[in-house]
């Protein structure tokens, strides 16, 4: 007769391992609670009191403890055969309070950040100063539990990504910027120093990459200082939180002189659900900004259970200078305009699309003509990558950085060439913008199959181009193997080809394309 089976009983300490891992992020304040009672008996008052830690959750927590905690009078402590166990497994000698960046780091972030991009007045960038990026960093290590964390900087000119990596070099964090220049230095950055900074590329306008949905047990963004930009990088970052458990922290100011406006951010937060956990008065000090005397709060926002349903979608002008600001949105195109558009484009265009890629633009009928008059820079590849029409034409600036002059257009052109051959109109319709037209090209090739798919997983894409157009026949193991061996980026496979930054698209495409051999 076989007698039944039962689960084995965790032992204690695994039981209060899964307890505080439970905590996420929040988890540093019960290991400095089990840190208390390693170093001796202790009163469930002064418990509370010490780490802050509400009267229930420290009695959730002792429970789970069992045994291995033990009682007398009002007093408790770990029982000693098992304190090392507790330290070890818990990291409890890393809570100690670590001395603030000393010189070495703060020559660096300093290297860091004369080495970056200049700031873009167009995308409201004010730079912060290495002691506030470092500062930044610093507070995100003394409050929260990093170790697996997930960490995004939704936006993150001023580097505090690279940051977290010099205080933190475990922490595990993501870059989301519209600037492809940021991207590409942090990458540089990242490969010169052995950080693992994981960069992707949006418009926050047109949504955030899958990947990053519901993903974030942090997320930290410097947004611009309007109440439709807090609004709008809120709304996304709400997006991107795993759970009630996570943390939005934004950094804004305003001038003591227009509180009225401070009022109107506020409300933006609120009508997220966001709760305002902590604000930290003149936290982040800049070089700029002197409107509001060069220094901003950082908000610790806790979001609601309603948070997600409230993140309604946002008006596209968010910034306060530039074509993308809220006083730059134009109407539709006057009716010459269309007429100018449609011999170029060689077809009748009555009016003109708006833009945005989170999902692959079907071929349609006619020559779709998308309007990009206050395209920053990096939308018009993007929608190269998002549409398959036959024939597309796009409305851009005449000073664009991809048709101003010969090297932006051969970039653009190279990058797109295994899928649209282009053409480009500048001065017309009139001596402020361009068209740009752009012919499908019938060459198969894996570039071309990649591109022309840029809204799948590129490792999958990549694998299947690989059979599709291989001269022998391979099997999928086979296939992912070659990708494996070919691709200069391993993340990169998990990721959406238009998610990524520019400078990468490229290597992938690169490494996607026979090279020719020197005889």
């Amino acid at each position: 007769m076989n007698t039944p089976q039962h689960p084995a009983t965790p032992e204690p300490i695994d039981a209060v391992h899964a307890f505080v891992a439970d905590a996420g992020v929040h988890a540093r304040r019960l290991r400095e609670l089990l840190a208390q009672l390693a170093e001796g008996a202790v009163t469930l008052d002064d418990l509370i009191r010490r780490t802050a830690v509400s009267r229930r959750t420290v009695e959730e927590l002792l429970a789970a403890a069992g045994s291995d905690v033990e009682t007398s009078g009002e007093t408790s402590r770990l029982v000693p055969d098992v304190r090392d166990r507790y330290r070890e497994r818990f990291a409890l000698d890393e809570l100690h309070a670590a001395p603030p960046a000393g010189p070495d780091r703060l020559e660096l972030m300093r290297g860091f950040i004369t080495d970056g991009p200049a700031p873009l007045e167009a995308l409201d960038h004010v730079t912060a100063t290495p002691e506030t990026a470092l500062r930044r960093a610093e507070w995100l290590r003394d409050n929260y539990d990093l170790r697996g964390a997930q960490v995004l900087c939704l936006g993150d000119h001023d580097l505090t990504s690279l940051a977290l990596s010099l205080v933190v070099p475990s922490a595990s964090v993501t870059v989301l910027d519209v600037d492809e220049r940021i991207l590409r230095h942090i990458d540089a950055v990242c490969a010169e120093r052995g950080f693992t900074v994981r960069t992707l590329h949006a418009d926050l306008r047109f949504g955030v990459p899958p990947v990053l949905e519901g993903w974030a047990d942090l997320v930290f963004t410097d947004p611009p200082y309007t109440p439709e930009g807090i609004g709008l990088f809120a709304t996304r970052a709400a997006e991107c939180l795993a759970n009630q458990r996570s943390r939005l922290l934004i950094a804004y100011g305003y001038s003591p002189r227009t509180p009225a406006l401070g009022h109107k951010v506020q409300q933006q937060l609120l009508r997220l659900g966001m709760v305002f956990e902590a604000i930290l008065p003149q936290f982040s000090r800049y070089f700029g900004a002197q409107a509001i005397g060069s220094a901003s709060d950082l908000y610790v926002c806790q979001p609601t259970a309603h948070t997600r349903k409230l993140a309604l979608r946002q008006a596209p002008g968010i910034y306060t200078h530039g074509p993308q600001s809220v006083e730059a949105l134009e109407a539709a195109a006057p009716v010459e305009f269309l007429h100018a558009i449609s011999e170029r484009v060689g077809g009748t265009v009555s009016s003109l699309r708006d833009p945005g890629w989170s999902r692959p633009i079907r071929a349609v009928q006619g020559t779709p003509v998308f309007d990009l008059r206050a395209d920053p820079g990096p939308w018009l590849v993007r929608m190269l990558l998002a549409c398959n029409a036959e024939r597309i034409g796009f409305l851009v600036d005449n000073n664009h950085p991809d048709i101003a002059n010969e090297t932006g257009q051969r970039g653009v052109c190279e990058l797109v060439a295994a899928k649209y051959r282009l053409r480009f109109h500048r001065s017309s319709p009139d001596s402020k913008h361009a068209i740009v037209v752009g012919e499908l090209v019938e060459e198969r090739s894996v570039a071309g199959y990649l591109l022309h798919r840029a809204h799948g997983k590129v490792g999958n894409i990549w694998r299947e181009a690989l059979i599709a157009q291989s001269d022998v026949e391979l099997t999928k193991r086979e296939a992912k193997e070659r990708v494996d061996g070919l691709a200069p980026n391993p993340i990169d496979l998990d990721l959406r080809l238009i998610d990524l930054p520019r400078h990468r698209i490229t290597e992938v495409l690169r490494a996607s394309t026979p090279q020719p051999t020197r005889g």
